[in-house]
């Protein structure tokens, strides 16, 4: 069996590397923040060109205490798109905003522009662009609508540690980057973390106060807040990984150039070229009969993923956005047509051939067709 994800096979690699950073910590009996997540928070600033990175236990605590601490509150409105993780949604809502739906491109799969302007009323305080996969959205179009209407800009970088645009890395695009550690992601963590960086001192500061309880010194509570902290051995393992990250990134590109060869020419929907657009923490295809085929492959040895089986807008626990099918036609069509093939630095060149040539064989036949 092919896996969809092997985290033993990127241990098989760093795991030396990996233990000694932790056993350092073990022995310290300092557990808690310190000198291990400061030190991860000062790399991965540098390493995305930021002057402010804040540590965390979650992505979604990122989104949630970057919303914070751009003010936004019950009333509010937060555009975003539905084709994303749930956390993108339930942050908004942990605020008390409004999320706000717009429609994906039916070729990058990340955040239309052109719908963005339709979607803005008085009350609309930010624009949460997700960048779907590892591609970066296209900030190019979306930052000027926000400055004009003087909207912040939060970006949703979960699956996009190591994407670029002309020199300038996902999250620092905007006013708030907001990244997930969780252990399958590009940059994994041994467990649960995530971080936001931004270049404005204010926001980073608001935001560490608010992950460790409001506090503003030891016991001087000065902000309702919360235990979003992140443990010593997350940013141990975190710094130890991060070193790795271009190498893997690298990796991932080339695997995805392999598929991008060998399926050209089916009527198989691919990932639109990107360069360094895109850090693929996902190679997601479009066919029709997804279910089958991904059944089909399972049955020759082949995992794969599907990201998202069904759009936020239609997930039951938030029926009360009040939208129903037919509603945003392209995220709809991608969640029943998208297969995520396997994709991870360590996954051998003969195993991407094996994969590609089943899925070319299972769906020419189905002669596919995309919107």
């Amino acid at each position: 069996m092919i896996p969809f994800l092997d985290l033993r096979a990127q241990y098989a690699a760093i795991g030396p590397e990996l233990e000694r950073a932790m056993l350092e910590v073990l022995r310290s009996g300092d557990y808690v923040m310190g000198a291990p997540v400061s030190d991860f928070e000062d790399a991965f600033a540098a390493y995305c060109g930021a002057r402010e990175s804040v540590a965390l236990n979650t992505g979604t605590s990122a989104l949630h205490l970057a919303l914070l601490a751009a003010g936004i509150g019950p009333g509010d409105e937060v555009i975003t798109v539905p084709m994303t993780f749930v956390a993108t949604v339930a942050a908004i809502l942990y605020t008390g905003a409004t999320p706000v739906f717009v429609d994906i491109d039916p070729q990058t799969w990340t955040m239309d522009p052109a719908a963005i302007e339709a979607a803005l009323t008085p009350r609309t305080k930010a624009i949460i662009p997700v960048h779907l996969h590892g591609r970066i959205a296209d900030m190019d179009a979306i930052l000027p609508i926000a400055r004009r209407h003087g909207l912040w800009v939060i970006e949703d970088a979960a699956q996009a540690h190591g994407a670029r645009r002309n020199g300038v890395s996902a999250g620092t695009f905007g006013d708030i980057g907001c990244f997930s550690f969780y252990p399958g992601k590009n940059l994994g963590a041994c467990g649960e973390g995530g971080g936001i960086v931004t270049d404005r001192a204010d926001l980073a500061e608001a935001i560490r106060c608010l992950r460790d309880w409001g506090q503003n010194g030891k016991y001087n509570h000065v902000r309702h807040g919360f235990n979003f902290r992140m443990d010593a051995l997350q940013g141990a393992a975190l710094d130890v990984k991060l070193r790795h990250l271009d190498d893997w990134t690298a990796a991932r590109r080339r695997i995805a150039a392999l598929y991008d060869q060998a399926l050209a020419g089916t009527d198989i929907q691919l990932p639109a070229p990107a360069g360094e657009d895109h850090a693929y923490h996902v190679y997601a295809i479009r066919v029709k009969d997804r279910d089958n085929v991904r059944a089909r492959l399972a049955q020759v040895g082949i995992s794969t993923g599907i990201h998202y089986p069904r759009p936020v807008h239609l997930q039951p626990a938030y029926a009360q956005l009040g939208h129903g099918p037919g509603h945003f036609p392209v995220s709809e069509a991608m969640a029943v047509e998208t297969l995520s093939l396997p994709i991870y630095p360590e996954l051998a060149d003969s195993s991407v051939e094996q994969i590609a040539w089943a899925v070319s064989q299972i769906c020419q036949p189905l002669r596919a067709s995309v919107a």
